[in-house]
This record gives structure tokens, sequence and C-alpha cells, in this order.
């Protein structure tokens, strides 16, 4: 039964602060009804024993304390869900919309299923352990860190470096290796309109547009959205995932933008801010949306996830990239460095790591020497870093043979296997063979992370 207030205590922003009367739930949905014929929808966002504060989806320009009539309706928010949703492009709410207009479809999805987007949790104890691997196509991901089903891998950029041209092309290129139903739902927060159309465009061109669903939350658009999307996202994910049994690859982008969301209605409803003004439930929050990743036992899908962030002022220790990084297992870490030397992507491989990688690759899922090549690759551009370091103080006729060879194959390493063109896609053998090629620059005694077997098999000294 639904409950309506006449009357607005306080008005602050997209916040509505009315005197509790009643038992109100936390998240419910109210409808705010003015005497212009002008309808709003908000959300229950804070609650005590006098005040309930409501937060609208749109703007309250309009609203005062005496034309509005706030209706509670006693429910959540929920979305329809349907296999017709793959292919196509949604809102905050779940609504089909028209990119470069950014308007309403009039098709909307006719279904039975209709689910309540904050999920439910996954029992630890009926998650199964990840250790089948999914083909990005990007080299330095496949070969150093590969990302596995069940993980969550975040990368760690800073503004002004391609990660959405990378998110692009994890999105074009991925797949799981065997013939099973794979799925990519693509989740913008907060992005600028020509971003979601070099998404859209990139999809379409690459003829795999009908592998995504696509959700876009505009940067002009209310901060409530902006906090709904990445749940709205997930719950498409949970049921094709879980219910349907797919393979569903989340791509979140950009998550710093849902953490100044979160900063900006913790400081309206004047709560008491933790490090840099963000709320002391940051790492509770974000652990809500990582943590709906995973395989479960008896379920035949997987969830994996890929949150990307820009790091404020390139700093790793912020809370946003902090947080992110103890919840998840792994970061990937863009260099801006790397992207000034036109390297792409700009990996930085030393401050990079995948923490399932190791479970999962080897002959089964990979390949034999996989394990091999990726650890002599990052001890050797170790050592490499050095004697470019060592130049500024000796120069570069006071180095040995051992160590010239090392200076070639890091420029080598960085040349040939981390850069690659935005659109090329290889595969995991492409990617291996472009390992043993760079390697072939340092001498066979320098191999010492590679067993013989696989010395014999694949190295072959540059001449």
């Amino acid at each position: 039964m639904s409950i309506s207030y006449k009357k607005i205590k306080q008005l602050v922003g997209p916040l509505l602060f009315l005197k509790n009367e009643h038992d109100v739930k936390y998240g419910e949905i109210v409808k705010i009804q003015t005497k212009n014929n002008v309808n709003r929808t908000g959300q229950v966002v804070k609650i005590n024993e006098d005040l309930i504060v409501i937060e609208t989806f749109e703007d309250t320009s309009g609203l005062s304390s005496e034309n509005a009539e706030i209706v509670f309706t006693g429910d959540i928010f929920k979305i329809n869900i349907s296999n017709d949703m793959i292919g196509r492009t949604f809102n905050s709410l779940g609504k089909p919309i028209d990119i470069k207009t950014k308007k309403f479809l009039e098709s909307e999805i006719l279904t039975d299923v209709e689910r309540d987007i904050d999920g439910s949790p996954i029992n630890p104890f009926a998650r199964e352990y990840p250790s089948e691997v999914i083909q990005t196509g990007v080299s330095v991901i496949d070969g150093l860190f590969t990302l596995v089903r069940g993980q969550k891998l975040p990368i760690f950029s800073g503004q002004g470096l391609p990660h959405n041209k990378l998110a692009a092309q994890i999105v074009t290129q991925a797949k799981v290796l065997a013939e099973e139903p794979f799925l990519i739902v693509f989740c913008g927060i907060g992005i600028i309109q020509d971003e979601a159309l070099y998404f859209i465009n990139r999809f379409q061109e690459s003829g795999s547009i009908q592998n995504i669903i696509s959700f876009i939350n505009f940067a002009e658009d209310p901060i409530m959205e902006r906090l709904l999307i990445p749940r709205v996202a997930l719950t498409t994910s949970e049921y094709f995932a879980f219910d349907k049994g797919m393979h569903v690859l989340v791509i979140l982008i950009d998550m710093t933008n849902y953490a100044e969301a979160l900063r900006e209605l913790s400081s309206a409803k004047e709560e008491i801010p933790s490090r840099k003004g963000y709320p002391g439930y940051l790492y509770s929050d974000f652990a809500s949306i990582y943590e709906r990743t995973g395989k479960i036992k008896g379920k035949k899908g997987s969830i994996t996830q890929i949150p990307i962030l820009t790091m404020p002022n390139d700093d790793i220790t912020h809370p946003i990239p902090d947080t992110s990084g103890y919840i998840t297992e792994g970061q990937l870490v863009l260099s801006r460095d790397l992207n000034k030397k036109n390297i792409y992507p700009p990996m930085d491989v030393l401050a990079s790591i995948s923490r399932l990688m190791k479970d999962s690759i080897g002959k089964k899922n990979t390949r034999e020497d996989h394990a091999d090549i990726s650890s002599q690759l990052l001890a050797s551009y170790s050592s490499a870093l050095e004697v470019r370091d060592l130049i500024s103080i000796i120069g570069e006729e006071g180095l040995n043979l051992t160590q010239k060879s090392l200076l070639k194959f890091g420029d080598d390493f960085e040349r040939t296997f981390l850069n690659q063109g935005e659109l090329e896609n290889r595969d995991f053998n492409t990617t291996f063979n472009i390992a043993w090629d760079v390697l072939s620059n340092l001498e066979r005694n320098q191999l010492l992370r590679i067993h013989e077997e696989f010395i014999s098999k694949y190295y072959s000294e540059k001449v």
C-alpha cells in the first residue's frame, strides 16, 4: 500500500527532507508529483527516527514545500531483463535509448523477469575457484597478467591515458577458448557523449555488437543514476550468467566518476567524511559492486569484472585505487612515461599483477611455456630498466656485453611485445611467439627462469 506526504520539510540540491511518520524502507522508490503535473522519481537514501532523506533522479527545479506530493511506493528499484537486451544500449534505469539523441526508445523490454538491482550476495562457501582463462587479444594482458573467468581485475589509469581505447579493444576482442556462450556487458559511468559514441561505433565496426549489452550514464545525468548504473549492469549480468549459463565479462568505466558521485551524495547528507572527503563506507560500497563477481558451484556461467578507474593526479595511493586494490585480485597500471613514447597499451608491467593467473595457465589452458615466459620477461625487463639507469652514470660505452643485451631486450620488449595496434588481435600463440622473439635478444645463459626443454624447443639466438 502506498503512503503519501504533502509537505517537504527542507530542500537541499537534489535532496528532499521529510518528517518521518511511517515505517519506510531504505532504498524505497518514491514518486514525486507536482500540481503542474511534472512527475519525478526518487529513492530513500537515509533514514533516522526524525527524518527521511530522498534523492531525486531528476532536477528539483520547480519543487517547493507546498506544491509537491511524495508517494512512497513500498517497492525498491528493479529492472526488467530479457534476451532481447543483447546488442542494445540502455540508460542507468535499464530503459532503451538512442545514444545520438539521448532519448528513450519506444520499444520496452517485454519479459516476466524482474530483478532487484542490489542482487543477492554470493555465499563464500558456494564460490568455485576460478581456473579458466579469457583471451583479450592484448599481449601484455594475455601473456603477463592473464584474465581468469570469475576474476575481478581492475585497470588503474590517469587522465589523458588511452584507457578508453583499451576498454573498447578488450570488449571487441575478448573471448573464451571453449565453445561456450559468451557475453560482454559494457557499463559507461559518467562519460561524455563523444566517449559514448566512440564506444558504440567501435562495437558496431568490430561486428561484435550482437554480443554486447551496453549501459550508458552521461556526465550530465543526475548523480543518483551514476550510483545505480553499475548495479543495473551487474544485475543483468547475474541473470545471463547464473540463469542462462553464459560467461559474462563486465567492463565498468569510470569507477572514479562513481566514487565522486558517492562523495557528493555523502556531503549533501552531511555525513562525516573520511580520507580526502570520501565517505567512510567507500570500501564496503565498492565491495558491494566488485564482489558480485565469480563462479558458483553447480552453475555453468561466470561473471568476470574489469573495473577501470582514473587515478587523481596519477596517485596510486589515492583512496579510489587503494580501496579497489584491496578488494580485487590484481591490478593493471597504465604508465604515462610509456604513453609519451607512443607505446600502446602503455602498461607499467612492474606495477601490475594478476593474482589468479598462476593457477590458470599452462598446457591445459594456454601453453606449456607460459609461466616460464611470463617470469623471464618481467625479470629481464626489470634488469633492463636498471641498466638504463646505469647509463646515466657510466654511459653506454661502459656497459658489458650482458648489460648491452639486456638494454636491447628492453627496447625490443617495449617496441614489439608491449606495443600493438588498437585493432590488432593477437591469440595466445602469437603472443608467446613474439615473446620468444624478444627473449632471443638475450644469451641462453641469461634465461635463468625458463626450463631447458622450452629453451631447446622455442629459443633461436639472433645473429
